[in-house]
């Protein structure tokens, strides 16, 4: 298989002949993509085609050594040491750039070469950067390992044990001739299936024919490196170019442990996380290629390089920046309240924001401070959640004009209280077409489009405390908010097996402005401006701010959480609901002080 468009040429190094594929304006800065075990340089084309026709990048890959339709060194014994990996990249970078240092990628094997790369003095001028993803060096391995053997405690030795049940392969592919027999025979044939079952591989043209014979040479990789590199660590391995780490959370093979110390050996380190797998290149094409475009730019040459990395940081700050930096959030009722505070959350975080409220000027206004705070793009959108047509034009328009979502907050939403009997048929639609039907409308168009693209996201549905917490004057807002609460749990389950999260936040009393909006079902006008005057001065008094609840919204995304309660009293609402139930109803028969 060939990669669409791609110019093809061959290298010659050590009576090697490398197969080097070429994408791209070659007067462009170049990016250099390296595959891993047991792969070929084709496991990067869905990133490589974003990268050279939607970032304008000149991007190379290339076939290691013994991989794909490169040659393979005789013998394969010692034909396969990091130090002629590095003979190799240097002379494909010498031939694709000769003037100027290559942008340098890798993933699983191919990053572990990477770290030798960017660490020996040969190397020096000749990488720009390196995003790395899914495989560690193995000096800053082999140092890891030592410093928890020589002093152990509970956590150090759990940490080990952790990594060395991640590392059963390791030990497998070091056995003689057991590997290429079964890569030759049943697992070569199996491992499409294996992939696509375990890690939510797209089936298709990947892997290539030639994986058998790949996977079969590639075992020379860890025989020929890894026990001495464990063993004997070079103590000099500090990287001489800036360096973005992106960590997937879901990696079955590597514990994010592995980097906890990284920012010693690398000093101009930018951290990423993505919650996936380890075949990151195959599964999150669009995130990653946006990250790595991202910063070949900030990093495009040697006397920006520092300054680039730093222009990073000061954008994509707080302590959600390497999970959210670059991804596109929507969030609906944006203009004001907890709407609000979760997009500001989420520009923090260096997120692109789209802030989405029937308000034009509050819309607009939280988009403008956004890009103040930290995001890189925020745009305004003007819509009523509950109008249909409305929310499927703005699902077409954002998704042609900004991408695919990655995390949808429906937060829009209006208050009602009143007795059953004092609630209207108009009243009751209302507030279901808003609370309700805003949300599913969200989630049908948005969900959708993250399901048809295949690279998993989350939603967030702002329900409430009421959604559990019976009261005679609430029965229309919480029915409303317990449907969203049930739907949020059915869509979970749903899209759990495309990688897509749903959480339900359920506030409670929370200081925002829907106090003063909410409508007071069987009273007149001057008395339901005094009841809303009345709540919102002790919803005041309670004063539990909004940016609470949006930090629990990100905490949420961050760690899959199905049902969130923020506040004391909707975590004790929660608790009641479930195990003293009957408490709850006799509270619900109380009248309000309003």
């Amino acid at each position: 298989m060939s990669l669409k468009g791609a110019r093809e040429r061959w290298v010659r190094t050590g009576g090697i002949e490398l197969c080097v594929a070429e994408l791209g304006d070659a007067s462009q800065p170049t990016v250099l993509l390296l595959h891993g075990y047991p792969d070929s340089k084709e496991v990067w084309s869905q990133v490589a085609e974003r990268l050279a026709d939607r970032y304008r990048l000149h991007v190379v890959l290339y076939d290691v050594r013994g991989h794909g339709r490169s040659t393979a060194p005789t013998p394969l014994r010692g034909g396969f040491t990091l130090e002629k990996l590095t003979d190799d990249f240097l002379a494909v970078a010498d031939a694709v750039s000769p003037d100027k240092p290559v942008h340098l990628v890798g993933h699983d094997w191919g990053s572990v070469q990477s770290w030798e790369f960017v660490t020996v003095k040969r190397t020096e001028g000749r990488i720009a950067s390196f995003t790395s993803m899914s495989g560690p060096s193995l000096d800053h391995f082999g140092h890891w390992i030592k410093k928890r053997m020589s002093r152990p405690t509970p956590r150090r030795i759990g940490q080990l044990l952790g990594q060395g049940a991640k590392s059963w392969y390791v030990y497998m592919l070091h056995t003689p001739v057991l590997p290429e027999l079964a890569w030759r025979g049943p697992l070569g044939k199996l491992w499409p299936k294996i992939l696509q079952r375990v890690e939510k591989v797209p089936g298709g043209d990947y892997p290539t024919a030639s994986l058998p014979q790949d996977a079969a040479h590639g075992a020379w990789l860890y025989r020929d490196n890894v026990r001495t590199r464990l063993r004997r660590p070079r103590s000099d391995a500090y990287a001489h170019t800036p360096v973005q780490l992106i960590t997937p959370t879901g990696d079955i093979f590597l514990s994010e442990r592995l980097y906890d110390e990284l920012g010693g050996w690398a000093p101009q380190l930018t951290r990423r996380s993505l919650p996936a797998k380890h075949w990151v290149p195959r599964t999150r094409p669009d995130q990653l290629s946006a990250w790595i475009s991202e910063f070949v730019t900030a990093n495009e040459d040697s006397a920006a390089g520092v300054a680039g990395v730093a222009a990073l940081d000061s954008v994509a700050r707080g302590p959600y920046a390497e999970r959210f930096a670059g991804q596109l959030v929507l969030v609906t009722g944006a203009a004001s309240g907890i709407g609000r505070a979760t997009a500001f959350a989420f520009a923090e975080a260096g997120a692109r924001i789209v802030a989405v409220d029937r308000d034009a000027e509050g819309a607009a206004r939280t988009a403008e401070m956004s890009r103040l705070i930290g995001s890189p793009q925020a745009w305004g959108e003007t819509v009523d959640v509950s109008d249909e047509q409305a929310m499927e034009r703005l699902a077409e328009r954002v998704a042609t004009e900004y991408g695919v979502v990655d995390v949808l907050v429906n937060n829009a939403g209006i208050g009602l209280s009143g007795s059953f009997l004092q609630t209207s048929a108009e009243d009751w639609k209302k507030v279901l077409d808003i609370n309700l039907w805003g949300v599913i409308h969200g989630c049908r168009l948005f969900g959708r489009q993250m399901a048809e693209r295949g690279q998993g996201g989350h939603i967030v549905n702002t329900a409430s405390a009421a959604a559990y917490l019976p009261s005679k004057t609430l029965p229309a807002y919480s029915t409303s908010k317990a449907a969203v609460l049930m739907l949020s749990e059915c869509l979970r389950a749903e899209l759990a097996g495309q990688g897509i999260g749903v959480s339900a936040i359920c506030p409670g009393f929370v200081n925002t402005n829907i106090t003063s909006t909410a409508r007071f079902a069987g009273v007149d006008a001057a008395e339901e401006k005094r009841r809303q005057k009345k709540t919102a001065r002790l919803y005041g008094l309670r004063n539990y701010p909004p940016e609470k609840v949006a930090d629990a919204i990100l905490r949420a995304v961050v760690k899959n959480q199905a049902v969130v309660p923020v506040t004391p009293e909707a975590r004790g609402a929660l608790f009641i609901s479930r195990f003293t139930p009957r408490t709850l109803r006799a509270i619900a028969r109380l009248e309000p002080p309003l």
